[in-house]
């Protein structure tokens, strides 16, 4: 849990100081992208494990 908080502060200091509000938010979006991306790739590699796909 305290991992979790750390990372959340971390997130709020990254974008408090951002002068332009439009760039604020489409770096925001962009984390959330890569974030959920991130997550897209870890299922789909999880998945693959659990069918039983042979990695070459």
């Amino acid at each position: 849990m305290k991992k979790l908080l750390l990372i959340r502060e971390l997130y709020i200091e990254a974008f408090k100081n951002f002068g332009n509000i439009i760039i604020r938010n489409s770096f925001k979006i962009y984390s959330w992208m890569c974030i959920a991306l991130i997550f897209v790739v870890l299922y789909a590699f999880i998945f693959r494990i659990s069918t039983g796909f042979i990695f070459d």
